[in-house]
């Protein structure tokens, strides 16, 4: 048997390995570092879906132009490990980014990040810009103004004020530093599906428009929290409406209160306000919060009852009344369990 060579190669053949090698090196260096080929007007926002792929962003970047081989972008986020780093986010692409500095933006660069933020039930716009502020790092005046521009609110089909009312209530994923313009359209077009065709017609039976309708509910809900008892208290509502009574809700006061909620006295109630139901007959022109799902169903199907008056119980209820006459009786207990308190 012959005997085996122990040198496969040669000196001159290690040498164009070594030249091929140093070459496909420095090759790799200048393709994964060198600019893209793209023009931007604008950085370009881009966002990262929850739980989306590594090969379904070098996809969408290919398609965009930004990435002009997928598979050099894939190659390189291989080498990164990006695969698993990559965050589900909002980023802003500039020109002139290599596939590595695109790489190293998705896994470490800035970035704006999804957020959890709950409109509440009874939440009035005041209240939220400053949650807006907190939760999705947004100018809450920027916030605020919006609410209250009539141009945009024209642009969304609404001939109102305000967007009071109209925002609806319930947890919402939405990016850090987005425009108000984009956050204030998410939570109307939640309340635009909720209202269904079925909720109009109960509305219309009603003989009362879907912003009236809104406009009771936000009452209802700053009465109470009390789920169940949200149909008895739109019942009362109904009931003084429908006789021609003033509503004397306490919460249309409180919603011109500039310091916010507090124990409401005799000055209070004469106040000259559209808003004031104990000096102004019907509802007041517009909703003082925004109000949830429940209490627009409540206020859309009252319950059918005779009483006219209500008052707190103390224990987070509410008595209510057919007469006068028993409903001071109810306010005497009321005021006697309050010195109680004291």
């Amino acid at each position: 048997m012959a005997k085996q060579n122990s040198n496969i190669l040669t000196g001159k053949q290690w040498l164009l390995v070594f030249i091929v090698f140093f070459f496909l090196i420095i090759s790799g260096y200048y393709i994964f570092n060198s600019p893209l080929n793209y023009k931007l007007d604008k950085p370009l926002l881009f966002e990262i879906k929850s739980g989306e792929s590594f090969q379904s962003v070098a996809d969408r970047l290919n398609k965009l132009g930004i990435v002009p081989n997928k598979n050099l972008f894939r190659a390189a986020g291989f080498i990164y490990g990006a695969e698993t780093k990559i965050k589900s986010a909002r980023f802003k692409i500039d020109n002139g980014l290599s596939y590595l500095d695109l790489i190293g933006l998705l896994i470490n660069g800035p970035a704006d990040y999804l957020r959890s933020i709950r409109v509440n039930d009874g939440q009035t716009i005041k209240w939220l810009a400053g949650k807006v502020r907190r939760d999705l790092r947004m100018d809450s005046t920027d916030f605020y103004k919006k609410a209250h521009d009539r141009d945009f609110i024209k642009s969304l089909g609404l001939d109102v004020p305000s967007l009071e009312g109209y925002l609806f209530s319930q947890s919402y994923q939405i990016y850090e530093r987005s425009d108000p313009e984009d956050v204030l359209t998410i939570f109307y077009n939640a309340l635009k599906e909720f209202w269904t065709d079925s909720l109009q017609k109960r509305a219309d039976s009603l003989k009362l428009s879907k912003h009236q309708i809104l406009t009771l509910a936000s009452i209802i809900k700053g009465e109470t929290n009390d789920v169940e008892e949200m149909p008895r208290i739109s019942g009362v509502y109904h009931n003084r409406l429908r006789i021609g009574m003033k509503l004397q809700a306490d919460p249309t006061v409180q919603y011109l209160m500039r310091d916010g909620w507090k124990r409401l006295n005799y000055k209070d109630l004469q106040i000259d306000s559209p808003y004031n139901t104990y000096k102004y007959f019907g509802l007041p022109p517009a909703p003082i919060n925004n109000p949830g799902a429940n209490a627009i169903i409540a206020a859309l199907y009252p319950e059918k009852h005779n009483y006219l008056f209500f008052v707190a119980d103390g224990a987070g209820k509410h008595k209510f009344a057919k007469s006068y006459s028993e409903h001071l009786r109810n306010v005497r207990e009321y005021r006697k369990w309050l010195s109680q308190q004291k």
